[in-house]
């Protein structure tokens, strides 16, 4: 494929993707605060497994979401705050 094409699809799929979000965002159905909470708790626990193996901490994410806190982003509950 030529490099024209893929970015001609990439350029689209983000198009979509963009659409997407800004629908869910604005939308009067949408959980605008839930769906922020799930990212946040999606990219820390990311982080957590990423830097586990130079902590030496067993990456254990958290899955709490939506009742535990900021999820594994910034968790402040008693059970969390050993994370750090």
């Amino acid at each position: 494929m030529s490099k024209e094409l893929i970015d001609a699809v990439v350029s689209i799929a983000t198009a979509i993707v963009g659409v997407a979000a800004l629908a869910v965002l604005v939308s009067k159905n949408a959980n605008t605060s839930s769906v922020i909470q799930s990212a946040a708790s999606g990219f820390g626990n990311s982080l957590d497994v990423a830097i586990s193996p130079v902590t030496g901490n067993t990456a254990r994410p958290n899955l709490s979401y939506p009742s535990g806190g900021l999820g594994g982003f910034l968790d402040l509950t008693p059970s969390g705050i050993n994370n750090f």
